[in-house]
């Protein structure tokens, strides 16, 4: 089931953590933070919508991250009932797609829950200050990939963030797959 989550809180402050990489490696926001601003973005392996979209994902993390943006995505969804989202096929699917930042696994879904994540993909860019600057999609993608040459908009608004510290104010909200909560 398609779930759109809110549009911009601006200004809402980032939640720190800490969470495990598949390799059982522990990396901090403070490890991946970007000194002009930084994406979390949830994702997950076995969501149509993030697949749809998994490699302009990593094409535009690798551009913002030239820009001074530091990106991590974080798998957050129940792997008991989706066990294609387990640490082991994050590290595969991280490997596959060529990944530049890290992918990171919230067992507890702690962290979701403090950003106020619903759905896979769902996107938080934040300034140089900690403050939500952007909560939209990447592009006009659905399900299937959009256009080859659609509006890179999460890349617009983050390389926005980069320059100015600020978002756009129009933003059109992410969809995807809703997080497999745990009962």
């Amino acid at each position: 089931m398609a779930v759109r989550p809110p549009v911009c809180e601006f200004g809402a402050p980032m939640p720190d953590f800490t969470l495990p990489d598949p390799d059982g490696r522990m990396v901090a926001l403070g490890d991946i933070a970007g000194p002009r601003g930084t994406l979390v973005m949830f994702i997950c392996n076995h969501c149509p919508y993030v697949q749809a979209v998994i490699d302009r994902i990593q094409r535009d993390a690798a551009d913002l991250q030239k820009l001074g943006i530091g990106v991590v995505a974080i798998s957050a969804n129940d792997i008991a009932e989706y066990p294609q989202d387990a640490p082991e096929q994050m590290k595969a699917e991280a490997l596959k797609h060529g990944f530049s930042f890290p992918y990171l696994y919230d067992e507890t879904q702690a962290v979701a829950r403090a950003y106020g994540a619903e759905c896979t993909p769902d996107f938080f860019g934040y300034n140089a200050k900690g403050e939500l600057q952007y909560r939209g999609r990447l592009d006009a993608s659905g399900r299937s990939p959009g256009d080859p040459d659609a509006r890179r908009e999460l890349y617009e608004a983050m390389a926005q963030v980069a320059e100015t510290g600020q978002g756009p104010q129009d933003q059109i909200a992410s969809i995807g797959c809703s997080i497999k909560w745990k009962a």
